[in-house]
């Protein structure tokens, strides 16, 4: 096993890793901000859209965010979620830790994101806890990254219209009509997304109902409805768009 974080923690008070167990409502959000821990955001149960300043991530309970320390983030609650979030102290970087990114949550690593949770705080002076906090970093440096990453334009009227999109993914709603009062041309909204995300308009929905698609397969929904809930009338149609994003269908995809 590598060695632990605690080696090289800065944490004055000797707690390196801290767990937080909180509920929030459905549309609750934690606005932008920043802290010099690493968080792992991580809900047992509910969906959270997660934005960073350059990308979102929509999380059901099989995934998870990892948001390294000094990153400025924004939580968004889709229904009633149950947060367990884990903070790690400033540290020396790993470099696989280094950078935002959507991860798979293995039945290990969540029963001991709950584990964690449950002590509170891991003590710098108990083995067991520094144990416990190498495994931890192990799990989450070696986890599946998954893509569920949707750039951010940084225009502040193409973000804007991003944000409607994001609000509903699957809403049968045309370009045209989002784009009014947005203060720019669908033209230039056009030119703005394809610049500033790598992306065309209609690629990048396509990624945001595909983030809505995962959330419903993960909580469970059929496919015929997890298609409805990201915009596709034809079930066929999502499927060949799914299996397009990852490579499986959507069935041996939640079976996987």
């Amino acid at each position: 096993m590598r060695q632990p974080l605690r080696r090289n923690s800065r944490d004055p008070d000797g707690f390196p890793v801290r767990g937080l167990a909180v509920t929030y409502r459905d549309g609750h959000v934690l606005d932008r901000h920043t802290h010099p821990w690493a968080q792992l955001v991580y809900a047992a149960s509910g969906t959270m859209r997660v934005a960073v300043p350059d990308a979102a991530w929509l999380t059901p309970p099989t995934r998870a965010i990892w948001v390294p320390g000094g990153t400025p983030h924004a939580i968004h609650m889709r229904g009633t979620v149950a947060m367990r979030t884990l903070y790690l102290a400033p540290t020396d970087p790993d470099a696989r830790l280094a950078a935002c990114r959507a991860i798979e949550v293995a039945p290990l690593l969540r029963e001991l994101i709950l584990h964690i949770v449950r002590i509170g705080m891991l003590d710098v002076n108990d083995d067991g806890h520094a144990r416990l906090e190498g495994l931890l970093v192990d799990l989450l440096a070696d986890a599946e990254t998954v893509p569920l990453q949707l750039p951010l334009p940084s225009d502040p009227r193409a973000r804007a219209f991003a944000e409607r999109l994001l609000a509903d993914p699957g809403a049968d709603v045309g370009f045209a009509d989002l784009a009014q009062g947005a203060g720019a041309s669908l033209r230039t909204l056009q030119r703005l997304f394809l610049a500033e995300t790598g992306l065309s308009l209609e690629a990048w929905r396509g990624r945001a109902r595909m983030q809505q698609a995962v959330v419903s397969l993960s909580n469970g929904a059929p496919v015929t409805l997890a298609a409805l809930d990201a915009g596709y009338q034809s079930p066929s149609a999502f499927i060949a768009a799914f299996k397009r994003a990852f490579g499986v269908t959507p069935a041996r995809w939640r079976a996987g």
